[in-house]
């Protein structure tokens, strides 16, 4: 294996372990938990699921960094000589990586003691914000993978 397969590799792994979880989260386990699950029980599901997801996320936020500098250098000798697409892909990346810092610094830790302190009107608002912050994080995410995929010449 080149070092560029591996690079891409590990890449492509992490953005589909991110986006995808993403995908999952919002397209699959929120409906069923909704249609399953009572507000307690979905609160107390969430709070569970959160802890989960996020190192996975971890692991993604530290391998795409590394290996997307290792395929700048790789396969564009650097930042400058990189296509437009691969420098808007980095900024994205910046993006989204805010978006979760927020979401596992501010509104997990919230959720945790409203479901701790059994206080299910406030763990409903907080978990309505993370679903926003992880649709629109979702919606990046998939933009992202498409402007990947599409390799656009601008």
């Amino acid at each position: 294996m080149t070092a560029f397969a591996l690079a891409y590799s590990l890449h492509v792994l992490a953005a589909l372990v991110w986006v995808g979880g993403m995908f999952f989260a919002w397209m699959v386990l929120r409906p069923a938990a909704v249609a399953a699950l009572e507000g307690p029980q979905r609160l107390q599901l969430w709070a569970q699921v959160f802890p989960r997801f996020f190192a996975w996320v971890w692991v993604a936020v530290v391998i795409l960094p590394i290996s997307g500098i290792g395929l700048l250098h790789l396969r564009f000798n650097g930042f400058e000589t990189a296509p437009r697409y691969v420098q808007i892909m980095m900024g994205i990346y910046l993006v989204m990586t805010a978006l979760f810092i927020r979401i596992q610094s501010l509104q997990l830790p919230e959720l945790r003691q409203a479901v701790a302190s059994q206080d299910w009107p406030a763990g409903a608002a907080v978990l309505g914000r993370i679903r926003r912050l992880v649709g629109i994080n979702l919606i990046i995410g998939l933009l992202l993978v498409a402007l990947a995929a599409a390799r656009p010449t601008f």
